[in-house]
């Protein structure tokens, strides 16, 4: 497809955990208490960023920790450029077509008009030297189809004018329908194919040209251009069918049973308060889904209670159910018509793990890595359930309905020894993390994070700060806007977008802009504003001084505001799970950030799926390390540094029933292989429950604690939809990220801040976005010398599956 999807942001299990939590994630370092305060101690002199290049630095420094930290600062600072423009708006993100909800319909229009040249173009491309171009026209093409299509969906969803979500929508209408016709143009696929099999073009392009062609390619494979008109109609159809049977899955999500009524005196050990709350006429109504349930499950102490309430919780409304055999049904034949055996051989042919048989070998690897810390979990859970079953209860044996209650159980008592999560979070005020973030960055990368002034109606809401990323050699290389503070109406998921993608902008562009700007009664001032609609650009030394289009990133989470009245001055301070998602987050847009590629298909985040959260999913390990809390975690009022080894602590908490968090992401990844399979062709046309008996067969053979029969737990697996065939891809980023730490980040005192793995890590992953072979860079970064990552395939996948998840 010449339009490549924006990944949905995923939504990873510390995501959800913040709204319904099942097993708690951990985070470790590589030092124990007394090493991380040493560490700590070793650079505490050593505050302030290490580039002492510009005398800019600290005040940038300075300020970045303001604005976040101070509504009075900010307020001053955002509104310097208030009389800007005459008090005209510079358009969403300065896009000069977006100064007023009409501008979405003129942007996508005139970028409509440029797709047609290009096509025209491409389809009458005859000679060698014309052929040449083929894979940076297309790319461009693709890159014009984003510029609307992700900019207009972001705005759509986020902005809080109706007005403007209602053009924006329109907008991103326009040109979906666009690129969808786009898609079954025989005459393109024709066209990249000659271009490819023609030796002295395809030797003419870059490694990053010839990446792009192949993508392209199997895009317009998927999309089944090659089939007979007959099959290519039936794969459209069976294509709309499985988009609206999939979002009707995820949007019809409930229990069998929604509400379980209760005696008040069943749900003792529960807060009595929480418990009133849910009583009604004597009778307590409990949600079988959502947080009471889980509350429940942790707290409720009689067990013939908790039994009751897992069962409802764990069994799905009946109708959802069909819905998801639908689902998978329709995606078995879509592979088979696309001549694949099944849909996970489909969808994981451009991936890195390739076949669903590498896959279930990871996870083979991986369970049996990951073994002998659940059954010794198990053993501390049945030491805790001994001392207090009654006979009834199996005392000897653990029900499913008894691992939440005295896992909460275990838990509480190590949290009684550590700092309360209110101590820690006076030390990470969302400044000063911010601080820390930039500072880090620099001393890793040579990269910092620097407040700019927003334009009148540059961004969508005034809580909104924008960040352009400065590199100590190249100047200005991204833009960030971060959007982190809570809102009505706003969604509670942390995410990233890339709103544009990094591109060399070529010669012929900027003829073509330079018309442009004169054509359009001075809306563009230069040609170089108007050749990324008012976007930022920059000239780039690595690619011999070529014009760029810059990464344009957005950062959304949902913190909460500071204080107001008494406590005024008191800046919004983190969590420590906070703290965890804003550093994954971060991770993303670094990838982003530093994936400035010279064509935008394979730029920062545009990459194989199961490669994507590497960054993201390191990120989180740089957090809780000692000499990475020297950088920023002080107390907001004191300015005292945070003693590591309380962090440590609440690390340790974290990490205590890993291997049960584990397990259950093993479960899911065997389960969405199987769903996946070509095993759905033979069920039976408008049958049911065969999904449920796949569904038992799993938890039968891999799980340490039996599923009682008659529940249907996949019914609120919503992660198929979105994530169907790769939603192992977690756990294998995870297992890559925690080897990466260890031996490029920890292989020496203080590795978090070396700047030599910082460099590494950059040039061998970052810098690469899609544009290289994730086993390469992860073999790069890894510095590999047997040749197994580098070459992909099983024995890599089973190699990654040994390493195990230790973090």
């Amino acid at each position: 497809m010449l339009k490549r999807l924006q990944r949905r942001p995923w939504i990873c299990q510390s995501c959800l955990r913040q709204q319904q939590r099942s097993t708690k994630r951990c985070l470790v370092t590589s030092s124990n208490t007394k090493g991380s305060a040493a560490a700590a101690a070793s650079i505490a002199d050593d505050y302030q960023p290490v580039s002492k290049a510009s005398p800019s630095i600290s005040h940038d420094d300075r300020t970045l920790r303001q604005v976040f930290d101070s509504a009075p600062f900010w307020k001053e600072f955002s509104s310097k450029n208030k009389y800007h423009y005459g008090g005209k708006s510079a358009g969403l993100f300065q896009n000069r077509y977006l100064t007023r909800p009409e501008g979405f319909q003129t942007f996508a229009q005139v970028t409509l008009q440029k797709c047609k040249k290009i096509v025209s173009r491409v389809l009458a491309y005859e000679s060698v030297e014309e052929y040449k171009r083929t894979a940076k026209d297309l790319d461009r093409l693709s890159d014009l189809l984003c510029r609307v299509i992700d900019l207009s969906d972001f705005v759509r969803s986020v902005h809080p004018d109706p007005e403007i979500q209602a053009a924006a929508h329109q907008a991103y209408g326009m040109m979906f329908e666009y690129m969808n016709v786009l898609n079954t143009t025989t005459g393109l696929n024709d066209q990249l194919k000659k271009a490819s099999r023609i030796p002295e073009v395809y030797n003419s392009w870059s490694e990053e040209e010839r990446t792009v062609a192949a993508i392209l390619e199997k895009d317009f494979s998927k999309s089944a251009i090659d089939l007979e008109d007959t099959d290519r109609q039936a794969f459209v159809d069976i294509s709309n069918e499985v988009v609206q049977v999939g979002s009707d899955f995820v949007d019809n999500m409930a229990a069998a049973t929604p509400f379980l009524n209760f005696e008040s005196s069943r749900l003792k050990g529960m807060d009595p308060v929480f418990v009133r709350q849910l009583t009604r006429w004597g009778k307590v109504s409990l949600p079988t889904v959502g947080m009471p349930a889980t509350l429940a499950l942790r707290t409720v102490e009689d067990a013939d209670t908790r039994r009751e309430i897992y069962m409802a919780n764990r069994t799905s409304e009946k109708e959802n159910l069909r819905r998801l055999e639908q689902l998978l049904k329709r995606r078995a034949e879509l592979a088979k018509l696309s001549g694949y055996e099944s849909f996970g051989h489909m969808t994981l042919a451009d991936k890195m793990a390739k076949t669903p048989e590498a896959v279930l070998s990871f996870l083979d690897a991986l369970a049996q890595d990951n073994s002998p810390r659940v059954k010794d979990e198990m053993r501390q859970l049945l030491e805790l359930k001994k001392g207090d079953a009654r006979s009834g209860n199996f005392p000897s044996e653990m029900n499913a309905w008894d691992r939440e209650y005295y896992t909460a159980r275990l838990l509480s008592t190590m949290r009684s020894n550590t700092r309360p999560d209110d101590l820690l979070s006076a030390y990470f005020s969302l400044g000063t993390v911010m601080q820390g973030l930039s500072r880090l960055f620099h001393r890793l990368y040579g990269i910092r994070l620097v407040p700019r002034e927003p334009l009148p109606g540059e961004t969508w809401n005034p809580d909104v700060r924008r960040l352009d990323v400065i590199d100590d050699q190249e100047g200005h290389i991204a833009v960030i806007y971060c959007d982190l503070f809570e809102r009505l109406g706003k969604s509670p998921n942390p995410a990233h977008f890339t709103l544009r993608c990094s591109r060399r902008i070529g010669d012929e562009e900027m003829q073509e802009a330079a018309e442009l700007s004169s054509q359009t009664g001075g809306l563009f001032t230069t040609a170089q504003e108007a050749a990324n609609d008012g976007l930022a650009t920059n000239f780039n030394p690595r690619d011999r001084n070529a014009l760029y289009q810059l990464p344009t990133i957005a950062l959304i989470c949902d913190f909460a505001l500071p204080p107001s009245g008494q406590q005024g001055n008191r800046p919004t301070l983190l969590t420590f799970r906070e703290l965890t998602t804003l550093f994954h987050e971060m991770g993303h847009a670094l990838h982003s950030i530093c994936g400035r590629t010279a064509l935008q298909n394979v730029s920062g985040t545009r990459c194989a799926t199961d490669f994507a959260e590497l960054p993201s999913v390191l990120m989180e390990n740089f957090a809780a390390a000692p000499e990475v809390l020297a950088l920023y975690a002080r107390h907001w009022e004191t300015d005292a540094p945070i003693d590591p080894a309380r962090v440590q602590e609440r690390v340790e908490v974290e990490r205590r029933m890993a291997g049960a968090e584990v397990e259950s992401q093993v479960l899911l990844g065997m389960l969405d292989q199987q769903y996946h399979s070509s095993m759905p062709l033979s069920w039976p046309e408008g049958g049911f429950g065969e999904s449920t008996k796949m569904y038992h067969n799993v938890w039968d053979k891999y799980s340490s604690i039996p599923e009682p029969a008659g529940t249907s737990w996949q019914g609120f697996f919503g992660h198929l939809f979105g994530y169907g065939a790769t939603y192992y891809s977690y756990l294998f980023d995870r297992a890559i990220a925690g080897k990466v730490w260890s031996d490029v980040f920890q292989r020496r005192q203080a590795g978090a801040v070396d700047p030599e793995a910082g460099h590494r890590f950059r040039e061998e992953v970052l810098s690469w976005g899609g544009g290289r072979d994730g086993w390469r860079c992860v073999a790069g970064a890894l510095q590999e010398r047997d040749g197994v990552l580098a070459e992909g395939g099983k024995g890599a996948m089973e190699k990654v599956g040994g390493w195990g998840v230790h973090s």
